[in-house]
């Protein structure tokens, strides 16, 4: 029973939960350093000392997730940049008035992405 929570459970939770501390905290090594923090303290609470070498893999199994979901996530980011209007430089619409819609041309650095208002 233990040899499939080391080799099936723990290594799934890892990945899932790397990725979704990735999207999180948006720093593959702070996940690692978590990851690593909390399976040292599970070897110690639950497992002997064997279980520091899976400790290690494990911990390389969450940054190789974390970066994996940082690439995927810059990927998917890179493809909405295309939708960016920067109103800084766009002083066609609404003649500098700035009631909360269209272009303000205020030049401060709000952004439409997808024709939503996001600061």
């Amino acid at each position: 029973m233990d040899f499939l929570l080391l080799l099936f459970a723990l290594p799934i939770a890892t990945i899932i939960i790397a990725s979704v501390l990735e999207t999180v905290l948006r720093c593959p090594i702070a996940v690692a350093a978590l990851a690593f923090a909390i399976y040292l303290i599970v070897a110690f609470a639950a497992f002997d000392a064997t279980f520091l070498i899976y400790v290690i893999l494990y911990t390389i199994l969450a940054f190789i997730s974390a970066v994996i979901t940082r690439a995927v996530l810059n990927l998917i980011h890179d493809d909405d940049n295309d939708d960016i209007i920067d109103n800084g430089n766009n002083n066609n619409n609404n003649n500098g008035n700035d009631n909360g819609g269209g272009n303000s041309g205020c030049s401060c650095n709000n952004r439409y992405y997808n024709n939503r208002y996001y600061r």
